[in-house]
């Protein structure tokens, strides 16, 4: 896994909509769409922002939720909620380019296999998603994969659903079709961070993040996050 250290948050917003638009712009050209999985957060947003000054194939992109809790449309706990306001007001991204994950269902569990399946439709069989952008949690999550969870034993679906963390369920991508994606990006910002960089870079299975395939993955982080990892 390679690692690139920059000043603040907005630099390292900057480089990542960089990154993604030149995979956007390959994915196209080889395959004829680009299929990318975004996670929540603050940074993303600057991300999303970011990609405003990029050349995007944005005809061509198909946009999927790596996670999104258990709330109702519109709330602003979803992460859907932002995506929305951040690229469907600013950029070509079509409504139906950007598939939400169906957290509003009444019935979950048929939910997450239905959202398996339109994944298959748009990224093959088995789904091999060009990007997945990921996060980093204090407590070392990333996606909804979190910590003490049953969801990190799941290795025969591509979607599956939490028990409550932080007050609420979750339904998330799981680590067999995150380690198929083409390229991990992941985006970490913040000091409370350092530890968890820490045990992300040496493939630490005590936190989820660390579980995560490591060759295909590229960490952009800021220098607060990268404290510790530049005493290395």
């Amino acid at each position: 896994m390679k690692f690139k250290v920059f000043a603040d948050p907005n630099a390292v917003a900057q480089r990542a909509a960089t990154i993604i638009a030149e995979a956007a712009r390959a994915a196209v050209a080889a395959r004829g769409r680009f299929i990318i999985a975004v996670s929540g957060g603050e940074t993303p947003l600057l991300m999303f922002d970011a990609l405003d000054n990029q050349e995007m194939p944005w005809e061509q992109t198909y946009m999927i939720q790596v996670d999104e809790r258990v709330a109702p449309a519109g709330h602003a706990d979803r992460n859907l909620t932002h995506l929305r306001k951040r690229l469907l007001t600013r950029v070509l991204l079509r409504p139906e380019q950007l598939l939400a994950m169906p957290v509003e269902a009444s019935d979950l569990e048929t939910a997450a296999r239905q959202y398996a399946q339109t994944l298959i439709e748009i990224a093959g069989s088995p789904p091999v998603l060009d990007l997945i952008h990921l996060g980093l949690g204090p407590d070392g999550h990333t996606a909804s994969l979190v910590p003490g969870d049953a969801v990190l034993d799941v290795d025969d679906a591509d979607v599956a659903l939490t028990g409550v963390y932080k007050g609420r369920r979750r339904m998330t991508l799981t680590y067999p079709i995150i380690d198929r994606s083409r390229c991990i990006l992941w985006v970490v910002t913040g000091k409370e961070k350092a530890e968890m960089l820490i045990l992300l870079q040496g493939a630490d299975p005590s936190i989820p993040a660390g579980r995560v395939r490591q060759d295909q993955g590229l960490v952009l982080a800021d220098r607060a996050a990268a404290t510790l990892l530049e005493k290395k």
